[in-house]
């Protein structure tokens, strides 16, 4: 079975909310609500990877070392097994915009499990709740 590898984060607002974002129609798992971040490409780490990712998905810059690791999701699907580090991040440059169709929401961390969640998601929102 395939391992993929995607890079997620857990944006912590100044409220101490955190970002959620709906996958759009049209993709995997469509209508579900995950932590942004997206696949790790061959020769990136996953750090670089979430940079880039929330470049291009949220536009907003981002460094390494305002990314702190937190949990992992270990998860196995029909077709593949995915492997997901979540980092928290408090500090980036920008104004969070959807940039890809994506509905976003900013979450207080009680309110997490009230989205309907991917599987593999499931498991970091307790993590995260007793985390902040």
């Amino acid at each position: 079975m395939k391992i993929v590898l995607v890079s997620a984060v857990a944006l912590i607002d100044v409220d101490g909310r955190v970002l959620l974002a709906q996958r759009p129609a049209g993709k995997s798992l469509a209508g579900l609500w995950e932590f942004p971040g997206g696949k790790v490409e061959d020769g990136e780490t996953p750090e670089a990877a979430l940079i880039r990712e929330l470049h291009e998905e949220l536009g907003i810059d981002t460094s390494a070392s305002c990314l702190a690791p937190l949990a992992f999701a270990s998860h196995t699907y029909d077709d593949f097994h995915l492997l997901m580090p979540l980092f928290a991040c408090r500090r980036w440059k920008g104004s969070v915009t959807p940039r890809e169709g994506q509905t976003l929401a900013w979450v207080r961390a009680l309110d997490l499990a009230k989205y309907e969640m991917p599987p593999a998601d499931v498991p970091l929102i307790p993590i995260l709740r007793d985390w902040l």
